[in-house]
């Protein structure tokens, strides 16, 4: 097992490493998943140096934004996959569901207090940064950040780029020396650790680990009970078989067919990477085998071209397109700008001509509830929230559409951003993410440019109608799937 490549690791705080701690700990909080993920590789290969044992403290919180039962059921699936991954494995897991607000406070900081490391996972958006960074601050002992986020190292990187072209003509250069390394597919398999049974009892009794067997009642937990879990199962074992399925039945028809909203073309991997049960150096890996692609394979570095240069098939390019270049261009937004999510960071183009449009009549308003009930005059609209409400997703192509008319049926392109916000933070599985704010920052002419002619409302923001989509693709079906 190679070690874990250092442009992924970041020490938060001045601390030494604690020799004579008990136990290497690794604060499981995005990457949820037993392998190919670099922070527990990191946090494995440093039991082994230093002869500890191996903690695993994954928790959940019951006050994060936007908690609800379709969001702490699908953790609590990964949750359920890892304890059954981790048990026949050298590593001590441990699972905390915080009951009430406040009640896993001092968790991190007891069981830190006896560590010699303390290995946190580096996610650039949502309240996670801000989480480290406070740890970072308290904790008596070293805290090192790993990144399992992407195939690009977020520090590759050293600038934001403003369009897909621009990230694709880089990725093009940079990320090959990248796919040499990466992370173990089973990190503790044949590792020898010391063992630990259990933790120490003092912690246990105030902080006591999750039966996750039967799974949790989530009537006891104080969250948004309204937001009904979602029919998806979350966990590792689920997402690969999602991916399993793509490969083998959808992915021949991906680019000809994935905008079809009466087809399920598209791989519904998103809420699995969100919430980390699988990785994308996994997706990758079985792609490629599919294609019988080889690193070397790849055409020499390109002009940012969203075709040709990989040398595999139609699908398969259009595939990366959109899970390398658009998903990763996100994270690199998040990674150098933490006001990702605020309408203020749009570029100065947009919100300009914006600007100069918001006093324009609006032909139609609703409020944030009407949008939130799908309670508009248009049937297509109102069917993809209704997705949205019920199953915690919405076709892809819909999305753009969805978020065009919040900005023509709202009283100010700010309100319209915030609307789209609260919306897909609320409902999406893999909704408070780089890729939503990347998303909805799309809508508003992030990574776009100017577009003509100048409309009303939009000024040079791209356009888009329910009456072009539905004669571009049908959309009966969908209609009648997402009826009220």
């Amino acid at each position: 097992m190679e070690n874990v490549p250092t442009i992924r690791i970041r020490q938060l705080n001045d601390h030494p490493l604690n020799s004579k701690g008990d136990y290497i700990l690794y604060w499981m909080s995005a990457f949820r998943r037993s392998g190919h993920n670099f922070a527990l590789q990191h946090a494995a290969e440093q039991a082994a140096a230093l002869g500890k044992p191996l903690i695993v403290l994954e928790a959940l919180r019951c006050d994060y934004p936007y908690a609800s039962d379709r969001l702490h059921r699908f953790i609590i699936d990964g949750m359920r996959a890892n304890a059954r991954a981790f048990a026949t494995r050298p590593a001590l897991y441990y699972p905390y569901l915080e009951p009430a607000k406040g009640a896993g406070k001092g968790l991190l900081l007891a069981l830190a207090e006896k560590a010699s490391l303390v290995v946190g996972d580096d996610y650039p958006a949502f309240f996670l940064p801000r989480m480290l960074a406070a740890a970072a601050s308290q904790l008596p002992v070293r805290l090192e950040a790993v990144d399992s986020n992407g195939l690009l190292p977020l520090r590759a990187a050293d600038q934001p780029y403003p369009t897909a072209y621009a990230f694709r003509r880089f990725l093009q250069k940079e990320l090959p020396g990248h796919l040499t390394a990466f992370p173990a597919p089973d990190p503790l398999k044949a590792l020898e650790l010391p063992r630990l049974t259990r933790q120490p009892k003092p912690i246990l009794e105030r902080w006591p680990a999750a039966d996750l067997d039967q799974g949790a009642d989530l009537s006891v937990f104080p969250i948004d009970h309204n937001v009904a879990p979602a029919a998806i199962t979350g966990g590792s074992r689920a997402a690969r078989q999602r991916l399993t399925r793509f490969l083998n039945e959808h992915l021949q028809r991906y680019a000809e067919e994935r905008s079809q909203p009466e087809l399920e073309l598209t791989s519904g991997l998103s809420p699995y990477l969100h919430f980390g049960h699988i990785s994308s150096h996994e997706i990758f890996a079985a792609l490629t085998a599919a294609e019988g692609w080889r690193l070397g394979d790849q055409a020499p570095p390109g002009r940012g071209q969203k075709e040709g240069w990989w040398r595999m098939s139609t699908s398969a390019e259009a595939f990366l397109d959109q899970f390398i270049t658009w998903r990763e261009l996100g994270f690199n937004g998040c990674a150098f700008d933490n006001g990702y999510a605020r309408y203020d960071t749009l570029p100065d183009w947009a919100r300009k001509t914006l600007g100069e449009h918001a006093g324009d009549p609006r032909p139609t308003l609703y409020t944030r509830s009407e949008f939130e009930q799908a309670a508009t005059h248009d049937p297509l609209w109102n069917a993809a929230q209704r997705q949205l409400l019920r199953e915690g997703k919405m076709h892809n192509y819909l999305r753009m559409l969805w978020g065009k008319k919040i900005l023509e049926w709202s009283r100010t392109p700010r309100e319209a951003h915030a609307i789209m916000v609260e919306l897909n933070d609320r409902y999406a599985l893999d909704g408070r993410d780089p890729n939503s704010y990347s998303g909805i920052g799309w809508v508003l002419g992030r990574y776009d440019r100017a577009w003509g002619p100048e409309r009303p409302i939009f000024g040079k923001i791209r356009y888009m109608s329910s009456e072009n989509t539905a004669r571009k693709f049908s959309v009966k079906g969908y209609l009648e799937r997402y009826a009220p």
